[in-house]
């Protein structure tokens, strides 16, 4: 059988294997005992036949006069009800001019009442057996065996020859054959039903644990945990070890990653600090420009190492299974720390209420970046109020802020989000902030989206996978 069209589902392959072999089982059975029983019945049929023609034979004689009698009636009452179905019939075979001639019902049983069996022509050997098909009374087919008997001591000395016939309708045969045949495909067919509702609960039952599986794992990528957890049979304990084995390996490697990055940015940060204290305490004037020139390029290292740091740590974290950060404290912490921040601006930032079970599926401190330099900008340019709004569809997480600023031509949106490009110059800042929010959001298979504000500055839609 041919599963090439079913690869997609276990539970579908299964199901069509074993209900294509019982099936065919089932169909072959039926056949073969079918044919059997055809068999033995025709079998039986014939052999019943033959013992009226023997029962015959026995008791056939000839009486003074030369013609056919019976010594005793044969035993099967039938034979003397009228149009019964059983019949025996004793046909004379006359030698005229070298060939045969038959006067057909000399002897005959009261079964066929005026009705005179009509056999094939043609001579059989001398106590030869022969079956046919014939037309019987009323039309019906009846299944017949003949006898040749030649009888040499006829009172008037002159040999003649016989043909013995017993015959019975066909239906004898056919409608127990009938009755069976219903019978059996009936009990095939409840055999069949017993057997398909078997298979359905072993293929259902048997990959039961595979559900469990899938929901053991659902429950991982969402962050409830992050190990397998659950009861699983002996077959797949060995599965859940090895990937449990592999999950916890994964999150040693993740965190000495982390440990490395923030390592080497220390180490850097050091030298780096060192250069610029060197460069801005020089007194001689023939150095300044080289100052300025040392202190530039350290503020741009710095910055590098900042945005490189941060792109490595996500770049770890964001496909690790089982981390999951709810949204809420993260937005309350960085609104309480905006407003002190910039308590001299007597900015109004509003948080509309969301639900408490929205969730970021990855690390906390990767929120609070992407959160942080979102609404750390919209600080600066907002005049006077700032919105933040949340929603999830199940699979992905969606945060708005609103500014009531001076907004961003259309064309210069694309530019600001490139590394080091700032909207203004005027306005403190790197000009990496949209920049890692982006890529920290491609990272975790999210989006960094700029369009108009309702309230008439710049709108940031910040699209993340969200923690089912």
């Amino acid at each position: 059988m041919n599963f090439s069209g079913l690869h997609g589902s276990l539970r579908i392959r299964l199901l069509a294997g074993t209900l294509f072999w019982i099936a065919m089982s089932i169909l072959v059975a039926g056949w073969g005992l079918g044919s059997l029983f055809r068999q033995h019945v025709a079998t039986q049929f014939h052999t019943e036949l033959t013992s009226h023609l023997d029962q015959l034979t026995a008791q056939f004689t000839l009486d003074e006069q030369g013609r056919p009698q019976l010594a005793l009636p044969l035993s099967d009452p039938r034979l003397s009800r009228p149009y019964s179905g059983c019949y025996w019939q004793i046909d004379l075979v006359s030698d005229i001019g070298g060939s045969d001639s038959v006067i057909a019902g000399q002897l005959r049983s009261r079964s066929l009442w005026d009705h005179v069996l009509v056999a094939p022509s043609g001579m059989l050997a001398d106590g030869e057996i022969h079956q046919h098909r014939i037309l019987g009374p009323e039309g019906k087919m009846l299944g017949m065996v003949e006898r040749s008997v030649r009888i040499d001591d006829t009172p008037d000395g002159k040999p003649r020859t016989f043909r013995l016939i017993a015959a019975a309708d066909e239906n004898f045969m056919l409608e127990p054959i009938a009755r069976f045949s219903g019978n059996l495909w009936l009990a095939l067919g409840l055999l069949a039903t017993g057997l398909i509702l078997a298979a359905l609960v072993q293929v259902f039952v048997g990959l039961a644990p595979l559900r469990t599986l899938r929901t053991a794992l659902g429950k991982v990528r969402s962050g409830e945990t992050q190990r397998l957890e659950g009861v699983f049979p002996g077959e797949v304990t060995p599965l859940i070890d090895e990937f449990n084995t592999v999950l916890a390996q994964n999150a040693e490697v993740v965190e000495r990653a982390r440990t490395h990055a923030g390592n080497l940015a220390h180490a850097l940060k050091t030298p780096l600090s060192v250069l610029a204290n060197a460069a801005t305490s020089g007194k001689d004037a023939d150095h300044s420009e080289l100052a300025r020139l040392v202190v530039d390029q350290v503020a741009i290292a710095q910055r590098q190492v900042d945005y490189h740091l941060a792109r490595a740590q996500v770049a770890a974290t964001s496909r690790v299974p089982g981390v999951k950060t709810p949204l809420q404290p993260v937005v309350e912490g960085l609104a309480r720390v905006m407003r002190r921040i910039h308590a001299e601006r007597q900015l109004e930032l509003i948080v509309h209420p969301f639900p408490e079970s929205l969730s970021f599926r990855g690390e906390a401190q990767d929120l609070q970046e992407m959160l942080g330099n979102l609404l750390d900008n919209a600080c600066k340019w907002a005049k006077r109020n700032i919105e933040l709004n949340a929603c999830s569809n199940g699979t992905t997480l969606t945060v708005t802020i609103d500014d009531d600023g001076s907004g961003l031509a259309v064309e210069k949106r694309d530019a600001v989000i490139l590394r080091g490009i700032r909207a203004d110059e005027q306005v403190a800042g790197s000009g990496l902030g949209l920049a890692i929010v982006d890529d920290l959001a491609r990272l975790y298979g999210g989006q960094l989206e700029l369009v108009d504000s309702p309230l008439g500055g710049l709108r940031v839609v910040l699209t993340l996978p969200a923690s089912q």
